[in-house]
């Protein structure tokens, strides 16, 4: 974590982070703080157009129904962005496919979510 960073504000930024991660797994997105204006982008393209919208996909979006685990979560904080990186374990579970993911979270003094942006790989099979 930088070291400019208030410790206390730094790990609520890195919690908001993470109840998006988690919402991935669980499909619900009631704990995870979105500003009404969120936008998700993936690879580049943008997939959420709003707080609602990006909730509505983690709760119904079928690219996440595949998403059965989440390992090795790291995340660091400067200032109001937090990057995470993190495997995405994909069904079906016996394949023991793995994407390797990179996501950069923009969380307000309110501790909500105001931007996602998302580069990930092909899963790949992990040991």
């Amino acid at each position: 974590m930088n070291p400019n960073v208030d410790p206390q504000r730094a790990a609520e930024r890195v919690a908001a982070a993470k109840a998006y991660v988690d919402a991935l797994v669980s499909h619900d997105p009631s704990g995870v703080a979105l500003h009404p204006d969120c936008t998700r982008v993936e690879l580049g393209v943008k997939t959420g157009r709003n707080g609602a919208h990006v909730a509505r996909t983690l709760a119904r979006g079928p690219q996440f129904r595949l998403i059965h685990r989440i390992s090795d979560f790291t995340a660091d904080v400067d200032g109001h962005m937090v990057s995470t990186r993190y495997w995405v374990h994909v069904r079906p579970k016996r394949l023991g496919l793995a994407a390797h993911v990179v996501e950069s979270f923009v969380v307000d003094e309110d501790n909500r979510i105001r931007a996602i942006v998302a580069r990930f790989g092909l899963p790949r099979r992990r040991a």
